[in-house]
């Protein structure tokens, strides 16, 4: 049965569940919504989104210095309790998360942060760049929305690949995390600094 799009958007409304997991379920369940919502069940993506609304203000705000120095990172990660902010599994987390913001350097949380004026300024970017390279008017809006999600992936924390396991994005780890540990997570904010980067500006 083939898989649609609408398909997908249907599953991931109803679980929260990641759009390449949503593909896999409905292919695992053969295109059938209960099933494919039991599949993403027990890998434990659907239990991760019906904890999503719950309200996280405990955790920990997470201090990493990496490069003898030359980056520092400082990130608040939030659960429910105090009793899994103590928690070893969520204490890693956020080290993780802290080690991924030091490595990969995102400037936005979630896409959604990005200012209109940026993503267009990126959009004029990528059809200059697309022109350069002499690709026909036809295929250009493609062409720049690819790179725009491209683009989306390097600059968005939940977006990014995991610098450890690169085949799931940061979004996908916590879900993960979520799932083990029985609470929702939340990225609330994060802050990088690198050794005389202010300077030039």
């Amino acid at each position: 049965m083939e898989i649609t799009t609408e398909m997908i958007k249907q599953l991931r409304a109803a679980t929260n569940a990641p759009m390449l997991d949503c593909r896999k379920a409905l292919q695992e369940a053969d295109g059938n919504f209960d099933k494919a919502v039991d599949w993403l069940r027990e890998k434990g993506m659907a239990t991760a989104a019906k904890r999503a609304d719950r309200d996280a203000s405990n955790g920990v705000v997470e201090l990493y210095s990496h490069g003898g120095g030359r980056v520092g990172v400082i990130v608040e990660i939030n659960c429910e309790t105090d009793f899994v902010a103590r928690n070893e599994q969520f204490r890693k987390l956020a080290h993780e998360i802290a080690l991924q913001i030091a490595a990969s350097a995102p400037k936005y949380i979630v896409a959604e942060e990005i200012p209109a004026a940026e993503l267009e300024h990126e959009a004029e970017i990528a059809r200059a760049r697309a022109k350069e390279e002499g690709k026909p008017d036809n295929v250009m809006p493609k062409i720049v929305e690819g790179r725009m999600e491209k683009y989306k992936d390097e600059v968005c924390l939940m977006r990014q690949a995991y610098i450890r396991d690169e085949s799931i994005s940061i979004e996908k780890l916590i879900l993960q995390n979520v799932a083990a540990i029985g609470e929702n997570i939340i990225v609330r904010r994060f802050q990088r600094w690198e050794l005389g980067e202010s300077i030039n500006h």
